[in-house]
Protein backbone atom coordinates (compact mmCIF):
# COMPACT_ATOMS: atom_id res chain seq x y z
CA UNK A 1 0.00 0.00 0.00
CA UNK A 2 1.60 3.15 -1.01
CA UNK A 3 -0.54 6.36 -1.20
CA UNK A 4 0.25 9.58 -2.67
CA UNK A 5 2.74 11.43 -1.34
CA UNK A 6 0.31 14.36 -2.01
CA UNK A 7 -2.50 12.66 0.01
CA UNK A 8 -0.27 11.61 2.42
CA UNK A 9 0.44 15.32 3.20
CA UNK A 10 -3.07 16.37 3.18
CA UNK A 11 -5.01 13.23 5.19
CA UNK A 12 -2.06 12.68 7.30
CA UNK A 13 -2.18 16.54 8.17
CA UNK A 14 -1.74 15.88 12.13
CA UNK A 15 1.47 14.59 12.09
CA UNK A 16 3.08 18.17 10.36
CA UNK A 17 1.86 20.15 14.08
CA UNK A 18 4.74 18.13 15.86
CA UNK A 19 7.11 20.62 16.86
CA UNK A 20 10.82 19.11 16.86
CA UNK A 21 13.09 18.84 19.95
CA UNK A 22 16.82 19.20 19.25
CA UNK A 23 18.21 15.97 18.95
CA UNK A 24 18.58 14.35 22.09
CA UNK A 25 18.85 10.82 23.42
CA UNK A 26 17.80 8.01 21.13
CA UNK A 27 14.26 6.26 22.79
CA UNK A 28 13.60 2.69 22.97
CA UNK A 29 11.42 1.27 20.11
CA UNK A 30 9.64 -1.73 20.66
CA UNK A 31 6.95 -3.50 18.03
CA UNK A 32 3.59 -5.30 19.40
CA UNK A 33 0.83 -7.45 17.61
CA UNK A 34 -1.83 -6.36 19.86
CA UNK A 35 -4.22 -8.89 19.86
CA UNK A 36 -8.22 -7.41 19.69
CA UNK A 37 -11.83 -9.36 20.72
CA UNK A 38 -11.82 -11.09 17.56
CA UNK A 39 -8.50 -12.43 17.87
CA UNK A 40 -7.37 -9.71 15.01
CA UNK A 41 -3.52 -8.72 15.56
CA UNK A 42 -2.76 -4.56 14.95
CA UNK A 43 0.89 -4.14 14.48
CA UNK A 44 1.83 -1.53 17.08
CA UNK A 45 4.97 0.74 17.77
CA UNK A 46 6.05 2.07 20.85
CA UNK A 47 8.54 4.57 21.80
CA UNK A 48 9.24 5.33 25.32
CA UNK A 49 12.62 7.33 26.95
CA UNK A 50 14.90 5.41 28.90
CA UNK A 51 13.08 5.08 32.19
CA UNK A 52 11.50 2.71 34.41
CA UNK A 53 8.61 5.19 35.43
CA UNK A 54 5.08 4.53 34.42
CA UNK A 55 4.54 7.41 31.96
CA UNK A 56 1.28 9.55 30.42
CA UNK A 57 0.75 8.07 26.81
CA UNK A 58 0.05 9.48 23.29
CA UNK A 59 -1.93 7.61 21.01
CA UNK A 60 -1.97 7.58 17.68
CA UNK A 61 -4.37 5.18 14.74
CA UNK A 62 -4.44 5.20 11.29
CA UNK A 63 -4.38 3.93 8.01
CA UNK A 64 -1.43 5.52 6.52
CA UNK A 65 1.45 3.72 7.86
CA UNK A 66 2.47 3.80 11.64
CA UNK A 67 6.15 4.31 10.22
CA UNK A 68 5.22 7.79 9.59
CA UNK A 69 5.50 8.13 13.62
CA UNK A 70 9.07 8.03 13.70
CA UNK A 71 9.19 11.76 14.39
CA UNK A 72 6.50 11.75 16.63
CA UNK A 73 7.46 8.61 18.55
CA UNK A 74 11.07 10.46 18.83
CA UNK A 75 9.66 13.93 20.16
CA UNK A 76 7.48 12.33 22.32
CA UNK A 77 9.92 10.03 24.12
CA UNK A 78 11.80 13.08 24.43
CA UNK A 79 9.48 15.05 26.02
CA UNK A 80 8.61 12.48 28.57
CA UNK A 81 6.00 10.80 27.09
CA UNK A 82 5.14 7.08 25.78
CA UNK A 83 4.71 7.36 22.05
CA UNK A 84 1.79 4.14 20.59
CA UNK A 85 1.25 4.53 17.00
CA UNK A 86 -0.80 1.92 15.50
CA UNK A 87 -1.68 0.42 12.06
CA UNK A 88 -5.56 0.30 11.60
CA UNK A 89 -7.20 -3.20 10.59
CA UNK A 90 -6.30 -4.59 7.48
CA UNK A 91 -3.79 -1.45 6.76
CA UNK A 92 0.21 -1.84 6.27
CA UNK A 93 1.36 -4.64 8.97
CA UNK A 94 -2.13 -5.46 10.75
CA UNK A 95 -4.09 -8.42 10.15
CA UNK A 96 -7.62 -8.21 9.13
CA UNK A 97 -10.30 -6.62 6.51
CA UNK A 98 -8.74 -3.65 4.72
CA UNK A 99 -11.60 -1.66 4.72
CA UNK A 100 -11.75 2.45 5.86
CA UNK A 101 -12.76 2.69 9.71
CA UNK A 102 -14.19 -1.09 10.22
CA UNK A 103 -14.50 -1.74 13.81
CA UNK A 104 -12.65 1.11 14.51
CA UNK A 105 -15.00 1.73 17.69
CA UNK A 106 -14.02 -1.62 19.09
CA UNK A 107 -10.77 -1.36 17.77
CA UNK A 108 -9.63 1.47 19.48
CA UNK A 109 -11.76 0.61 23.18
CA UNK A 110 -9.53 -2.74 22.93
CA UNK A 111 -6.45 -0.81 22.13
CA UNK A 112 -6.72 1.47 25.09
CA UNK A 113 -7.36 -1.01 27.09
CA UNK A 114 -4.05 -2.97 26.27
CA UNK A 115 -2.20 0.24 26.89
CA UNK A 116 -3.04 1.01 30.31
CA UNK A 117 -2.13 -2.95 31.10
CA UNK A 118 1.46 -2.04 30.27
CA UNK A 119 4.30 -0.79 32.93
CA UNK A 120 4.79 1.62 31.12
CA UNK A 121 2.01 3.77 31.20
CA UNK A 122 0.41 5.36 34.20
CA UNK A 123 -3.19 5.16 32.85
CA UNK A 124 -2.95 8.80 31.28
CA UNK A 125 -4.13 8.54 27.67
CA UNK A 126 -3.99 11.40 24.87
CA UNK A 127 -5.39 10.57 21.15
CA UNK A 128 -4.04 12.62 18.31
CA UNK A 129 -4.27 12.74 14.51
CA UNK A 130 -5.66 14.60 12.32
CA UNK A 131 -7.69 13.46 8.87
CA UNK A 132 -8.47 9.33 9.19
CA UNK A 133 -5.87 9.75 12.50
CA UNK A 134 -9.01 12.04 13.71
CA UNK A 135 -11.48 9.91 12.77
CA UNK A 136 -10.33 7.25 14.60
CA UNK A 137 -10.26 9.13 18.00
CA UNK A 138 -14.05 9.94 17.58
CA UNK A 139 -14.93 6.50 16.16
CA UNK A 140 -12.86 5.29 19.89
CA UNK A 141 -15.34 7.18 21.57
CA UNK A 142 -18.62 5.96 20.00
CA UNK A 143 -18.98 3.78 23.22
CA UNK A 144 -17.66 6.15 25.49
CA UNK A 145 -14.13 7.73 25.89
CA UNK A 146 -14.02 6.34 29.40
CA UNK A 147 -9.92 5.79 29.54
CA UNK A 148 -9.18 8.07 26.94
CA UNK A 149 -8.00 11.52 28.82
CA UNK A 150 -7.85 13.70 26.11
CA UNK A 151 -7.96 14.21 22.24
CA UNK A 152 -6.55 16.59 19.48
CA UNK A 153 -8.49 16.44 16.91
CA UNK A 154 -7.03 17.81 13.56
CA UNK A 155 -9.79 17.80 10.46
CA UNK A 156 -12.27 15.17 11.36
CA UNK A 157 -15.77 14.15 11.37
CA UNK A 158 -17.47 12.19 14.24
CA UNK A 159 -20.42 11.26 11.60
CA UNK A 160 -18.65 8.97 9.09
CA UNK A 161 -21.77 9.41 6.75
CA UNK A 162 -20.71 13.04 6.41
CA UNK A 163 -17.53 12.11 5.37
CA UNK A 164 -18.97 10.02 2.37
CA UNK A 165 -22.04 11.80 1.71
CA UNK A 166 -23.43 15.82 2.55
CA UNK A 167 -27.06 16.39 2.15
CA UNK A 168 -27.38 13.22 1.24
CA UNK A 169 -24.92 13.77 -2.21
CA UNK A 170 -22.12 11.40 -2.79
CA UNK A 171 -19.06 13.14 -1.87
CA UNK A 172 -17.69 11.77 -5.58
CA UNK A 173 -13.73 12.52 -5.52
CA UNK A 174 -12.97 12.92 -1.95
CA UNK A 175 -13.99 9.11 -1.81
CA UNK A 176 -13.08 7.23 -4.94
CA UNK A 177 -9.72 9.17 -5.30
CA UNK A 178 -8.93 8.34 -1.53
CA UNK A 179 -10.24 5.08 -1.04
CA UNK A 180 -8.03 4.70 -5.05
CA UNK A 181 -4.61 6.23 -3.12
CA UNK A 182 -4.87 4.36 -0.41
CA UNK A 183 -5.12 1.12 -1.86
CA UNK A 184 -8.40 -0.10 0.42
CA UNK A 185 -10.11 -3.65 -0.78
CA UNK A 186 -12.44 -3.33 -3.56
CA UNK A 187 -15.23 -4.02 -1.56
CA UNK A 188 -14.70 -0.46 0.52
CA UNK A 189 -16.50 1.55 -2.13
CA UNK A 190 -19.36 -0.56 -2.70
CA UNK A 191 -19.66 -1.04 0.73
CA UNK A 192 -20.77 2.53 1.64
CA UNK A 193 -22.58 3.23 -2.18
CA UNK A 194 -25.10 0.29 -0.60
CA UNK A 195 -25.99 3.01 2.50
CA UNK A 196 -26.40 6.04 0.80
CA UNK A 197 -29.33 6.37 3.51
CA UNK A 198 -28.47 7.35 7.35
CA UNK A 199 -29.39 3.69 8.29
CA UNK A 200 -27.92 1.59 11.27
CA UNK A 201 -24.37 1.17 9.19
CA UNK A 202 -23.94 4.63 9.74
CA UNK A 203 -25.52 4.94 12.93
CA UNK A 204 -22.93 2.41 14.73
CA UNK A 205 -20.14 4.52 13.58
CA UNK A 206 -21.82 7.91 14.26
CA UNK A 207 -19.81 9.50 17.54
CA UNK A 208 -22.05 12.49 17.22
CA UNK A 209 -24.96 10.23 19.42
CA UNK A 210 -22.76 9.82 22.08
CA UNK A 211 -21.68 13.17 23.68
CA UNK A 212 -22.92 12.44 26.70
CA UNK A 213 -20.54 9.41 26.74
CA UNK A 214 -17.21 11.81 26.43
CA UNK A 215 -15.36 12.68 29.39
CA UNK A 216 -12.13 13.89 27.64
CA UNK A 217 -11.22 17.65 27.21
CA UNK A 218 -10.07 18.25 23.80
CA UNK A 219 -8.63 20.58 20.92
CA UNK A 220 -10.84 20.43 17.34
CA UNK A 221 -8.97 22.16 14.66
CA UNK A 222 -10.58 22.90 11.41
CA UNK A 223 -10.87 25.65 8.47
CA UNK A 224 -13.90 27.38 6.25
CA UNK A 225 -12.85 25.35 3.33
CA UNK A 226 -11.63 21.96 4.63
CA UNK A 227 -13.69 19.03 3.88
CA UNK A 228 -14.55 18.40 7.35
CA UNK A 229 -15.54 21.70 8.31
CA UNK A 230 -18.84 21.89 9.72
CA UNK A 231 -18.83 18.72 11.20
CA UNK A 232 -15.16 20.12 13.10
CA UNK A 233 -17.64 22.84 14.47
CA UNK A 234 -20.25 20.31 15.62
CA UNK A 235 -18.44 18.25 17.70
CA UNK A 236 -16.61 20.99 19.34
CA UNK A 237 -20.50 22.58 20.40
CA UNK A 238 -21.48 18.71 20.97
CA UNK A 239 -18.37 18.06 23.41
CA UNK A 240 -18.65 21.74 24.75
CA UNK A 241 -22.02 21.40 25.50
CA UNK A 242 -23.83 17.85 25.99
CA UNK A 243 -20.63 15.93 27.12
CA UNK A 244 -20.21 14.14 29.80
CA UNK A 245 -17.78 15.37 32.64
CA UNK A 246 -14.35 16.11 32.06
CA UNK A 247 -15.73 17.43 28.84
CA UNK A 248 -18.45 19.29 29.20
CA UNK A 249 -17.08 22.94 29.02
CA UNK A 250 -13.74 22.29 28.63
CA UNK A 251 -13.19 22.19 24.71
CA UNK A 252 -11.10 24.47 22.70
CA UNK A 253 -12.28 25.02 19.04
CA UNK A 254 -9.41 26.67 16.60
CA UNK A 255 -10.56 27.81 13.42
CA UNK A 256 -8.50 29.44 10.59
CA UNK A 257 -8.84 30.52 6.43
CA UNK A 258 -7.78 26.78 5.52
CA UNK A 259 -8.68 23.81 3.57
CA UNK A 260 -7.86 20.14 4.43
CA UNK A 261 -3.67 20.95 4.89
CA UNK A 262 -4.36 23.66 7.93
CA UNK A 263 -1.88 26.44 8.98
CA UNK A 264 -1.98 27.79 5.11
CA UNK A 265 -1.12 31.65 4.11
CA UNK A 266 -2.22 31.18 0.85
CA UNK A 267 -5.47 28.89 0.25
CA UNK A 268 -6.99 28.49 -2.91
CA UNK A 269 -6.47 31.73 -5.11
CA UNK A 270 -6.19 34.62 -1.89
CA UNK A 271 -3.29 35.03 0.26
CA UNK A 272 -4.62 35.69 3.86
CA UNK A 273 -2.18 37.82 6.07
CA UNK A 274 -0.67 36.06 9.02
CA UNK A 275 -3.67 33.55 8.42
CA UNK A 276 -0.82 30.83 8.68
CA UNK A 277 -0.35 30.57 12.52
CA UNK A 278 -3.08 31.40 15.41
CA UNK A 279 -1.97 33.49 17.69
CA UNK A 280 0.08 31.73 21.15
CA UNK A 281 0.29 28.90 19.03
CA UNK A 282 -2.85 27.33 20.53
CA UNK A 283 -2.73 24.57 18.30
CA UNK A 284 0.60 23.10 19.79
CA UNK A 285 -0.46 19.60 20.57
CA UNK A 286 2.52 19.25 23.44
CA UNK A 287 1.35 22.07 25.61
CA UNK A 288 -1.89 21.02 25.22
CA UNK A 289 -1.42 17.27 26.66
CA UNK A 290 1.53 18.67 28.70
CA UNK A 291 -1.60 20.74 30.28
CA UNK A 292 -4.02 17.33 30.01
CA UNK A 293 -1.78 14.54 30.83
CA UNK A 294 0.66 16.19 33.07
CA UNK A 295 -1.27 18.98 34.68
CA UNK A 296 1.08 21.93 33.59
CA UNK A 297 0.10 24.81 34.01
CA UNK A 298 1.53 27.10 31.34
CA UNK A 299 -0.90 29.21 28.87
CA UNK A 300 -2.65 25.85 27.60
CA UNK A 301 -4.98 25.77 31.02
CA UNK A 302 -6.06 29.76 29.73
CA UNK A 303 -6.43 29.00 26.15
CA UNK A 304 -9.66 30.61 25.05
CA UNK A 305 -12.38 28.55 24.17
CA UNK A 306 -12.73 29.74 20.14
CA UNK A 307 -9.94 31.34 18.45
CA UNK A 308 -11.06 31.63 14.95
CA UNK A 309 -9.85 33.75 12.08
CA UNK A 310 -12.10 36.64 10.49
CA UNK A 311 -12.16 36.56 6.15
CA UNK A 312 -11.51 39.92 4.58
CA UNK A 313 -10.69 41.85 1.79
CA UNK A 314 -7.20 40.28 1.20
CA UNK A 315 -6.07 43.07 -1.83
CA UNK A 316 -6.94 45.73 0.26
CA UNK A 317 -4.61 46.43 3.63
CA UNK A 318 -6.65 48.95 5.19
CA UNK A 319 -9.78 46.61 4.92
CA UNK A 320 -11.44 45.50 7.77
CA UNK A 321 -11.39 41.78 8.73
CA UNK A 322 -7.86 39.32 8.26
CA UNK A 323 -7.39 39.03 12.04
CA UNK A 324 -7.41 36.37 14.13
CA UNK A 325 -10.02 36.82 17.44
CA UNK A 326 -11.07 34.82 20.42
CA UNK A 327 -14.55 33.58 22.14
CA UNK A 328 -16.01 31.99 24.98
CA UNK A 329 -18.64 29.90 22.45
CA UNK A 330 -19.29 29.18 19.04
CA UNK A 331 -21.22 31.18 17.27
CA UNK A 332 -18.69 33.69 18.60
CA UNK A 333 -20.70 37.34 18.39
CA UNK A 334 -24.18 38.28 18.69
CA UNK A 335 -25.89 38.01 15.34
CA UNK A 336 -29.08 38.58 13.78
CA UNK A 337 -30.61 36.15 11.51
CA UNK A 338 -30.89 38.11 8.52
CA UNK A 339 -32.72 36.78 5.30
CA UNK A 340 -31.85 38.11 2.07
CA UNK A 341 -34.08 37.44 -0.64
CA UNK A 342 -33.38 35.51 -3.89
CA UNK A 343 -35.19 37.72 -6.44
CA UNK A 344 -36.66 36.86 -9.60
CA UNK A 345 -34.46 39.85 -11.12
CA UNK A 346 -31.96 38.08 -9.93
CA UNK A 347 -31.28 40.81 -7.16
CA UNK A 348 -29.96 39.62 -3.62
CA UNK A 349 -31.66 41.80 -0.63
CA UNK A 350 -33.28 42.29 2.17
CA UNK A 351 -36.52 42.97 0.68
CA UNK A 352 -38.21 41.19 -2.46
CA UNK A 353 -37.90 42.77 -5.77
CA UNK A 354 -40.70 43.12 -8.51
CA UNK A 355 -39.99 40.81 -11.26
CA UNK A 356 -40.44 37.26 -12.40
CA UNK A 357 -42.04 35.19 -10.04
CA UNK A 358 -40.05 31.96 -10.55
CA UNK A 359 -36.72 31.18 -12.82
CA UNK A 360 -35.84 27.78 -14.29
CA UNK A 361 -33.13 26.15 -15.45
CA UNK A 362 -32.03 22.93 -17.12
CA UNK A 363 -30.08 20.68 -15.16
CA UNK A 364 -28.61 17.48 -17.84
CA UNK A 365 -26.26 15.12 -15.75
CA UNK A 366 -23.99 14.33 -19.00
CA UNK A 367 -23.15 18.15 -18.92
CA UNK A 368 -22.44 18.94 -14.80
CA UNK A 369 -21.44 22.50 -13.74
CA UNK A 370 -17.98 21.94 -12.45
CA UNK A 371 -16.53 21.83 -9.26
CA UNK A 372 -14.59 24.99 -8.72
CA UNK A 373 -12.69 25.56 -5.33
CA UNK A 374 -14.78 24.55 -2.10
CA UNK A 375 -14.52 22.14 0.24
CA UNK A 376 -12.35 19.50 -1.51
CA UNK A 377 -9.23 16.82 -1.45
CA UNK A 378 -7.59 15.68 -3.83
CA UNK A 379 -8.99 18.54 -6.31
CA UNK A 380 -7.81 22.18 -5.95
CA UNK A 381 -9.78 23.76 -2.76
CA UNK A 382 -10.26 26.65 -1.11
CA UNK A 383 -11.27 29.79 -2.81
CA UNK A 384 -11.39 30.23 -6.77
CA UNK A 385 -12.75 32.78 -8.40
CA UNK A 386 -16.49 31.26 -9.96
CA UNK A 387 -16.49 32.78 -13.14
CA UNK A 388 -16.33 29.50 -15.10
CA UNK A 389 -19.62 28.63 -13.18
CA UNK A 390 -21.65 31.68 -12.96
CA UNK A 391 -21.58 32.31 -16.88
CA UNK A 392 -23.48 28.76 -17.41
CA UNK A 393 -26.76 28.89 -18.00
CA UNK A 394 -27.73 26.08 -15.43
CA UNK A 395 -26.55 28.21 -12.56
CA UNK A 396 -28.81 31.28 -11.28
CA UNK A 397 -26.48 34.05 -9.74
CA UNK A 398 -28.23 36.61 -7.30
CA UNK A 399 -26.73 39.56 -6.55
CA UNK A 400 -26.49 42.40 -3.66
CA UNK A 401 -25.78 46.35 -4.64
CA UNK A 402 -22.42 47.18 -3.96
CA UNK A 403 -22.44 47.54 0.02
CA UNK A 404 -22.03 51.28 1.36
CA UNK A 405 -20.42 49.98 4.53
CA UNK A 406 -18.59 46.41 5.78
CA UNK A 407 -21.05 43.87 6.63
CA UNK A 408 -19.90 40.80 8.51
CA UNK A 409 -21.61 37.24 8.60
CA UNK A 410 -19.74 35.06 10.96
CA UNK A 411 -21.69 31.67 12.09
CA UNK A 412 -23.87 28.92 10.16
CA UNK A 413 -25.22 29.87 6.56
CA UNK A 414 -28.54 28.61 5.28
CA UNK A 415 -31.01 28.67 2.28
CA UNK A 416 -34.73 28.30 2.11
CA UNK A 417 -35.71 27.84 -1.05
CA UNK A 418 -39.04 26.74 -2.85
CA UNK A 419 -38.20 24.15 -5.38
CA UNK A 420 -40.15 22.52 -8.09
CA UNK A 421 -38.91 19.94 -10.36
CA UNK A 422 -40.44 17.85 -13.86
CA UNK A 423 -37.91 14.84 -11.89
CA UNK A 424 -38.96 12.60 -9.25
CA UNK A 425 -35.51 13.63 -7.76
CA UNK A 426 -32.50 15.73 -8.37
CA UNK A 427 -30.20 18.16 -6.35
CA UNK A 428 -29.86 21.91 -5.15
CA UNK A 429 -26.08 23.43 -4.61
CA UNK A 430 -26.06 26.37 -2.71
CA UNK A 431 -22.53 28.90 -2.72
CA UNK A 432 -22.21 32.26 -0.86
CA UNK A 433 -19.31 34.55 -2.41
CA UNK A 434 -17.75 37.02 -2.15
CA UNK A 435 -17.35 39.58 -4.93
CA UNK A 436 -15.10 41.80 -4.97
CA UNK A 437 -15.47 45.39 -7.09
CA UNK A 438 -13.00 44.21 -10.01
CA UNK A 439 -15.85 41.55 -10.66
CA UNK A 440 -13.51 38.61 -9.55
CA UNK A 441 -16.12 36.11 -7.09
CA UNK A 442 -15.06 34.21 -3.94
CA UNK A 443 -16.54 31.16 -3.00
CA UNK A 444 -16.82 31.12 0.84
CA UNK A 445 -19.08 28.44 1.63
CA UNK A 446 -21.60 25.78 0.47
CA UNK A 447 -23.99 23.34 0.63
CA UNK A 448 -26.21 20.75 -1.34
CA UNK A 449 -29.25 18.47 -0.93
CA UNK A 450 -30.44 16.03 -3.13
CA UNK A 451 -34.34 16.28 -2.99
CA UNK A 452 -35.40 12.87 -1.78
CA UNK A 453 -33.76 13.69 1.59
CA UNK A 454 -35.43 17.03 1.95
CA UNK A 455 -36.97 15.91 5.23
CA UNK A 456 -33.98 13.93 6.70
CA UNK A 457 -30.85 11.72 5.51
CA UNK A 458 -32.39 8.91 7.14
CA UNK A 459 -35.74 8.73 5.02
CA UNK A 460 -36.49 8.83 1.23
CA UNK A 461 -39.26 11.15 -0.39
CA UNK A 462 -39.75 11.58 -4.13
CA UNK A 463 -40.98 14.68 -5.60
CA UNK A 464 -44.19 15.33 -7.56
CA UNK A 465 -43.42 16.63 -10.89
CA UNK A 466 -44.83 20.30 -10.71
CA UNK A 467 -45.18 20.52 -7.27
CA UNK A 468 -43.50 23.10 -4.95
CA UNK A 469 -41.83 22.19 -2.01
CA UNK A 470 -39.87 23.90 0.50
CA UNK A 471 -36.18 22.75 0.95
CA UNK A 472 -33.55 24.02 3.44
CA UNK A 473 -29.94 23.57 2.16
CA UNK A 474 -27.27 23.96 5.09
CA UNK A 475 -24.39 25.93 3.47
CA UNK A 476 -22.26 25.34 6.87
CA UNK A 477 -20.34 28.17 8.43
CA UNK A 478 -17.76 31.18 8.05
CA UNK A 479 -16.80 34.48 9.26
CA UNK A 480 -15.81 37.04 6.77
CA UNK A 481 -16.45 40.93 6.50
CA UNK A 482 -17.60 41.93 3.17
CA UNK A 483 -15.72 45.17 2.60
CA UNK A 484 -17.37 48.74 1.26
CA UNK A 485 -17.47 48.18 -2.19
CA UNK A 486 -17.80 44.56 -2.38
CA UNK A 487 -21.15 42.73 -3.27
CA UNK A 488 -22.77 39.49 -1.35
CA UNK A 489 -23.84 36.67 -4.28
CA UNK A 490 -25.74 33.73 -3.82
CA UNK A 491 -25.23 30.93 -6.80
CA UNK A 492 -27.85 28.22 -7.26
CA UNK A 493 -27.37 24.91 -9.09
CA UNK A 494 -28.04 21.47 -9.68
CA UNK A 495 -24.34 19.75 -9.89
CA UNK A 496 -20.79 20.19 -9.21
CA UNK A 497 -18.49 17.80 -10.87
CA UNK A 498 -16.89 15.75 -10.18
CA UNK A 499 -16.69 16.86 -6.18
CA UNK A 500 -20.04 15.31 -6.27
CA UNK A 501 -21.52 12.34 -7.83
CA UNK A 502 -23.97 13.67 -10.49
CA UNK A 503 -28.05 12.99 -9.72
CA UNK A 504 -29.10 11.17 -12.84
CA UNK A 505 -32.56 12.90 -12.09
CA UNK A 506 -34.68 9.42 -12.31
CA UNK A 507 -35.43 8.16 -8.34
CA UNK A 508 -33.39 5.65 -8.99
CA UNK A 509 -31.16 3.97 -6.17
CA UNK A 510 -27.54 5.37 -6.49
CA UNK A 511 -25.48 4.11 -8.88
CA UNK A 512 -28.21 1.73 -9.75
CA UNK A 513 -28.29 2.19 -13.55
CA UNK A 514 -26.12 4.36 -16.04
CA UNK A 515 -29.95 5.89 -16.92
CA UNK A 516 -30.45 9.91 -16.61
CA UNK A 517 -32.67 12.44 -17.68
CA UNK A 518 -32.68 16.17 -17.93
CA UNK A 519 -34.55 17.77 -14.89
CA UNK A 520 -36.04 21.35 -15.71
CA UNK A 521 -35.92 23.01 -12.38
CA UNK A 522 -37.38 25.90 -10.99
CA UNK A 523 -36.71 28.38 -7.66
CA UNK A 524 -39.79 30.32 -6.74
CA UNK A 525 -39.64 33.92 -6.00
CA UNK A 526 -42.89 34.90 -5.09
CA UNK A 527 -44.56 36.20 -1.79
CA UNK A 528 -46.21 33.20 -1.33
CA UNK A 529 -42.52 30.89 -1.79
CA UNK A 530 -39.58 33.84 -0.17
CA UNK A 531 -36.81 31.22 -1.04
CA UNK A 532 -33.79 33.38 0.73
CA UNK A 533 -30.72 32.72 2.28
CA UNK A 534 -30.12 33.49 6.26
CA UNK A 535 -26.91 35.01 6.73
CA UNK A 536 -25.55 35.73 10.43
CA UNK A 537 -25.20 39.32 10.10
CA UNK A 538 -22.80 40.48 13.43
CA UNK A 539 -24.18 43.40 15.06
CA UNK A 540 -22.04 46.77 14.06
Amino acid sequence: MNPSPRLFRLAAVGLALSCPLTKAADPIKLQFNVPMRDGVRLATDVWLPDTNHALPVIFLRFPYNKDLGVGLGRDGAARGYAVVVQDTRGRFKSEGANLPFFQDATDGEDSVAWINQQPWSNHKVGTFGGSAGAITQFQMVTRGSGPVTAQHLTVGAPNIYDVVYTGGVLRKSLVEDWIRATQFAPAALPTWVSHPVYDDYWRAQDASRHYADIHAPAVHIGGYWDIFAQPTIDAFVGYQNRGGTGARGKQKLILGPWSHGVLQEKVGELNFPGGKTPPNKVHDHWRWFDYALKGATGDAANWPAVTYYVIGDTSDPQAPGNLWRTATAWPPVPTTPTKFYLNGDHSLATTSAKGPVSLSYDYDPHTPTPTVGGIQLTLPAGPRDQILVESRPDVLVFTTDALTAPVEVTGRVQAKLWIASDAPDTDFFVRLCDVYPDGRSYNLCEGMLRARFRDGVDRERFLTPGKVYPITVDCWSTSVIFNRGHRIRVQVTSSSFPGFDPNPNTGEPLRASDRTRVAHNTIYADPRHPSHVILPVAAK
